[in-house]
């Protein structure tokens, strides 16, 4: 009896095998595959009320508890939206009034108000068991306005500038030996001590292409596979050139996101400038799956602001621009607080305190979103090519291998249709609504996608489902081997009456 038992076992296991549609998987995971979650330590989560000191909660320029432990706490939150990545504002020791962490005063501390090394370690081993990086931000440019080594005589070829105001920054001389070295060491002493694994280093006019050269060198014999990411607010320029040239991953595409928020921030825009924007990002870099993209950050306005300066509403266009961070070439990074439409204008107002509870609305949607970004490897490493656009509608699609997903977008006040023909997509096959379940199949060769105003749709381009054979011939071998299971257990409880 026994034997029957498992083998109706067996046959109804492949039976829901034989039901399930699988896309094609991703064999090892690249950085390209990853989605990033921004967090600026002190506003994010405050877990550890111990070291709470100089907490001013009401102060946009002071203390407001976020620590190690309060990251620990939301990680899987974090991860349930389908980010795969943190990246954390510098970690160091700084001085007073340093909440954001750029004033740094040692390079080899945790700054006490965000926790110790000991809790900062275990952030990355927390992150690392639910299978998501870190990055850190390594400030490579300058110190804090009081720093020690300005009253050092010894060190008085250290910088290249010293400013007279107190909230102005010296600036490291890179090209000193020492100077260099001591980044250097730092650099690789974090990857050793925590196993981080990634930087984000802010890129200037002044930073040293030698330097940028020898850190990238040496900070990658530490760990394979580590992840240097350039920040510069003209990706453009000569220092991103320099920074691409001397060993760097990437760079932060802030001409891209100051196109995305113009149009997406209200309805009936032309997509033609993003297009645009990634055809010269193809154009002009070798490595654009690397390339960081994003809305807003620790250094911009937000972008609520200036959605509600249009008198719009945050939930429609943050979906809508969140569909296309999620599925066009780069990786993308999601500020703090964008999931619950957090407004702000500029610094300190856009740092402001993370609520966990509000509306999950666009939480909701980044979850659908994250998981197709993960499942689906043509939005991370596919080709990519516009089918349509026209103002604020647009389709394109991306190929990877055997895999074509297409993306439409209706960022405009009424239903749109749109019409892609065999040329565009192959004849015969259907394309697969995987955010709202729709289903477009083609006609004499043609694809009618209908979408309504203020919403998206990703499609996996399938074979015509039709009559699925062989789903009614595994149904019928279960049928079979329950009816036979049936009659033995029938037959058996004669035996035993008898």
């Amino acid at each position: 009896m026994k034997k029957w038992v498992y083998m109706l076992m067996i046959i109804s296991l492949f039976f829901l095998n034989g039901l399930s549609a699988h896309a094609a998987e991703k064999e090892n995971r690249k950085w390209q595959d990853e989605s990033v979650y921004l967090i600026m330590i002190d506003r994010f989560n405050n877990g550890d009320q111990s070291n709470d000191e100089d907490v001013e909660v009401n102060n946009p320029e002071g203390y407001h508890g976020g620590d190690f432990q309060g990251v620990i706490d939301q990680l899987d939150y974090i991860k349930d939206m389908g980010f795969t990545a943190i990246s954390l504002t510098p970690v160091f020791d700084n001085e007073a009034g340093g909440y954001h962490g750029y004033w740094v005063k040692d390079f080899y501390k945790t700054d006490e108000h965000f926790g110790s090394i000991a809790s900062l370690k275990k952030l990355i081993q927390e992150a690392h068991k639910r299978g998501m990086k870190v990055i850190l931000e390594f400030e490579i440019n300058h110190v804090g306005p009081k720093h020690t080594w300005l009253n050092d005589g010894e060190k008085k070829d250290w910088f290249l500038a010293v400013p007279n105001q107190e909230k102005d920054l010296p600036l490291l001389n890179q090209n000193n030996e020492e100077v260099k070295k001591y980044l250097i060491d730092a650099g690789k002493w974090w990857i050793e001590e925590t196993d981080i694994d990634g930087y984000q280093l802010k890129l200037q006019e002044d930073t040293s292409a030698a330097f940028l050269n020898e850190f990238a060198k040496e900070v990658k014999t530490v760990k394979e596979n580590f992840y240097l990411l350039g920040e510069t607010k003209n990706a453009d320029s000569k220092e991103a050139e320099a920074f691409l040239e001397s060993g760097g991953d990437s760079i932060t595409d802030y001409p891209l996101a100051a196109e995305l928020r113009e149009v997406f921030s209200e309805t009936n825009q032309s997509f033609a400038p993003l297009f645009s924007r990634l055809e010269q990002n193809q154009a002009n870099f070798s490595g654009t799956a690397l390339i960081g993209t994003f809305m807003d950050n620790q250094y911009t306005v937000r972008f609520t602001n200036n959605m509600v300066e249009k008198n719009e509403h945050p939930g429609p266009r943050w979906k809508q621009a969140l569909t296309f961070l999620y599925t066009t070439p780069g990786i993308p990074f999601v500020y703090y607080g964008s999931e619950i439409a957090l407004n702000g204008g500029e610094v300190p107002d856009n740092r402001k305190q993370m609520n966990f509870r509000t509306d999950t609305d666009i939480v909701d949607y980044i979850k659908k979103i994250g998981s197709l970004r993960s499942e689906l490897p043509s939005l991370t490493r596919g080709t990519m090519d516009v089918l349509y656009e026209k103002d604020g509608m647009a389709v394109y699609k991306r190929v990877y291998h055997e895999e074509t997903t297409v993306i439409a977008i209706n960022n405009t006040t009424k239903t749109q249709t749109v019409t892609l023909s065999a040329d565009e997509l192959a004849a015969d096959m259907e394309l697969r609504g995987m955010l709202n379940n729709d289903l477009v199949r083609s006609d004499k060769d043609q694809y009618h996608i209908t979408i309504d105003r203020d919403e998206s749709e990703i499609y996996l381009l399938s074979n015509k489902s039709g009559i699925n054979y062989s789903y009614f011939i595994v149904l019928g071998a279960v049928l079979i081997a329950f009816f036979i299971f049936l009659g033995l257990v029938i037959k058996r409880s004669r035996r035993q009456q008898s």
